[in-house]
C-alpha cells in the first residue's frame, strides 16, 4: 500500500525554522509531483510549495523567499525547510504526491495525514 510518512512539525517561536519531511512508502514504479499543502483552523487547504521530478518548483506568494521545497528522488523524500516563521504560518501542513503505480494504470496520488506546525510565543 503506498502512503505518505510524514514527520517534523512541532511548536516554534516567530522568526523560527522548522523542517518537514514526508518519505513516500510501498510498492510503485515512480514518483510524480510532490507537494506541502496546509490547512488552518476554518479556513480552505492552500498549496503551499510543489516540486516536479526534474526539480521545477513553485511556490504560494505567502512562503516566497522563506520556505524551500526539495525531494531526493533516490530517497522517494520530499523536505520543506521553513525559516522566518510568523504566526499566520500555524497550520496542519499536509504532504501530498502522484506516482505512477506498477501495474499499467493512470497516475495516483496520496495524501498524508497531516503533521502540525505551530507558531506562537
Amino acid at each position: 500500500q503506498v502512503q505518505p510518512v510524514e514527520s517534523g512539525g512541532g511548536l516554534v517561536q516567530p522568526g523560527g525554522s522548522l523542517r518537514l519531511a514526508c518519505e513516500a512508502s510501498g510498492n510503485f514504479l515512480t514518483i510524480n509531483d510532490m507537494a506541502w499543502y496546509r490547512q488552518a483552523p476554518g479556513k480552505q487547504r492552500e498549496l503551499v510549495a510543489r516540486i516536479n521530478p526534474t526539480g521545477n518548483t513553485f511556490y504560494a506568494d505567502s512562503v516566497k523567499d522563506r520556505f524551500t521545497i526539495s525531494r531526493d528522488n533516490a530517497e522517494n523524500t520530499v523536505h520543506l525547510q521553513m525559516t522566518s516563521l510568523k504566526p499566520e504560518d500555524t497550520a496542519l501542513y499536509i504532504c501530498f504526491f502522484e506516482f505512477w503505480p506498477w501495474r499499467a494504470g493512470p497516475l495516483e496520488s496520496r495524501w498524508g495525514q497531516g503533521t502540525q506546525v505551530t507558531v506562537s510565543a
